[in-house]
């Protein structure tokens, strides 16, 4: 059973940056397509960034311009930088895996996840 951990995460100001780290337990980015995904309270899970096995990028809107996924396949570790961030940006922030260039329905089991907090 693959392991993803999350780490990263923290209280920034808005207009702040933070970088994600999604660390595998394995080589599976040959395999799959990556996913970042967050879940701010009282709202359902989503996905704002995605990088398939090739290293083609997705983002959602919301998230466009200002994160940029990437992934270092000797470290098996996939990133989440964070610029110009907003309240809106506050969530626990997860990675998974999946298939396809939009994972919304990714197929391994959850991490701990990492708290991103946006405020002044």
């Amino acid at each position: 059973q693959v392991q993803l951990v999350e780490s990263g995460g923290g209280l920034v100001q808005p207009g702040g940056s933070l970088r994600l780290s999604c660390a595998a337990s394995a080589s599976i980015f040959s395999f799959y397509t990556m996913g970042w995904y967050r879940q701010a309270p009282g709202k359902q899970r989503e996905l704002v960034a995605a990088i398939t096995s090739g290293g083609l990028t997705k983002y959602a809107d919301s998230v466009r311009g200002r994160f940029t996924i990437s992934r270092d396949d000797a470290k098996n570790t996939v990133y989440l930088q964070m610029n110009s961030l907003k309240p809106g940006d506050t969530a626990v922030y997860d990675c998974n895996r999946g298939q396809g260039t939009w994972p919304t329905e990714p197929i391994g089991g959850w991490g701990q996840g990492t708290q991103v907090t946006v405020s002044s």
